[in-house]
């Protein structure tokens, strides 16, 4: 198909510009002004604004194995909601793809039922248990990275093996860090929060002290090393330090850390994920951390469990709550209309960085891919779970007010999403 999208509010090379696009074959055939053709469908998109497609690095697509808490095809079109064209999705499956033959059972159902580009990671170990390699020269064509998210590699030994044979593929290290002798049963931050309300906390030396041990393996290794859902004020200044001494590491954070507290926590499970929503002081923290460039990536962590899961309150309740219809809008509402940051530069943590650490996602730019999301920023909703294509419904978000709807995303050229 061809389309034309007239007098859009186009992001091109860090800025922003009104001109017209003509989309032809799945690719960007021309960007300028008073375009015509006479057989494209028209769009208009006056007052719109059009994004290269947002890559997320961590979603949790749950097939095979746990598709009654979300699909292929469900989570997909979910992240074609929330203006995401590009996914790279974590290995906690069954069975988990630590061989080449339970790879291509995910691989069958991505290629069949996704209706985005998704990148599957392999494990690091086999079934995640920390103890023996997965086979990870065999999968390195078919993944995009290595991580056993979910799980902490406990074993430095296992650890650096594991970056020493990604460094010879040519891989990243996408590592879940929890030091599971820290835990002690927690499942909310050690805060005030969970002193006010008797529950069990995780302390934050539990995400930060694998973090500082996995720096020191990535200086022995060489290895590519990226950091998943990083929420302490510790990790940023080991991040920022490792950085400063050229250690070859990026991490990610969730728009959840980046705008609550455990003060605004309530007794209800989606509010609980792993790691926790943590301080003020932590928050703060990370927002430096975005603004300076310690955090390269806004992930989701998009984590969809049945309603079942998510009714038992903070304490019970499954580990995990779902983004990828609200992330952008969060973002744009608390973090870019507040002044904290610019438009740009979300961007860059949605889109730009990832396609520079990952290898993956597009520009928008004559002779690319059009993979490209358009949105209304000016347009305002309130999250609603009844409203989600996604079958996980648990979202700290319930019920906020935030502007930036997504009206339309192309993924290959082709349109995979489209405002009702």
């Amino acid at each position: 198909m061809k389309y034309l999208l007239k007098s859009a509010n186009v992001y091109i090379d860090n800025s922003f510009s009104v001109v017209d696009l003509f989309i032809d074959g799945g690719n960007i055939v021309s960007i300028g002004q008073n375009i015509s053709h006479s057989n494209a469908i028209v769009v208009s998109c006056e007052g719109l604004t059009v994004f290269p497609g947002f890559t997320d690095v961590h979603v949790h697509l749950r097939e095979p194995g746990f598709s009654y808490k979300e699909t292929v095809a469900t989570g997909t079109l979910a992240a074609a909601k929330g203006g995401y064209t590009n996914v790279c999705t974590m290995p906690n499956l069954k069975p988990c793809p630590d061989s080449c033959e339970h790879l291509k059972q995910q691989l069958d159902i991505i290629k069949s039922k996704a209706k985005i580009n998704v990148y599957p990671f392999g494990t690091i170990t086999v079934g995640e248990n920390g103890t023996e390699l997965s086979d990870m020269e065999g999968m390195a064509k078919d993944v995009i990275g290595f991580s056993d998210d979910g799980r902490g590699v406990q074993s430095e030994e296992v650890m650096l093996s594991a970056m020493q044979k990604a460094k010879k593929l040519g891989k990243i290290i996408s590592a879940h860090c929890e030091d599971n002798s820290l835990l002690f049963g927690g499942y909310i931050h050690d805060g005030e929060y969970a002193k006010l309300h008797g529950h069990k906390g995780i302390c934050s030396e539990s995400e930060w002290g694998p973090i500082k041990r996995d720096i020191e393996l990535v200086k022995k290794s060489g290895c590519k090393y990226h950091v998943c859902h990083i929420s302490t004020k510790e990790s940023v200044e080991l991040i920022r330090n490792a950085k400063a001494q050229g250690v070859d590491i990026t991490c990610e954070t969730g728009p959840h850390y980046l705008t609550m507290n455990d003060m605004m926590l309530k007794e209800d499970g989606r509010f609980k994920m792993n790691p926790p929503i943590r301080s003020e002081e932590d928050r703060l923290a990370l927002i430096e951390g975005i603004k300076d460039g310690t955090i390269d990536v806004i992930a989701t962590d998009h984590a969809p469990h049945s309603a079942e899961e998510k009714a038992k309150g903070l304490e019970k309740s499954a580990m995990g709550v779902v983004g990828l219809e609200t992330a952008f809008a969060v973002c744009y509402t608390k973090l870019v209309k507040t002044g904290i940051i610019t438009l740009e530069k979300l961007i860059e943590l949605l889109n730009v960085n990832a396609k520079r650490r990952f290898g993956i996602g597009t520009e928008i730019k004559v002779g690319a891919k059009a993979d490209l999301t358009v949105f209304n920023l000016n347009e305002k909703f309130t999250v609603n779970k009844e409203d989600f294509v996604s079958m996980g419904k648990a979202s700290p978000f319930e019920g906020e007010e935030l502007f930036g709807r997504c009206k339309m995303t192309f993924s290959n050229g082709q349109i995979v999403y489209k405002e009702a």
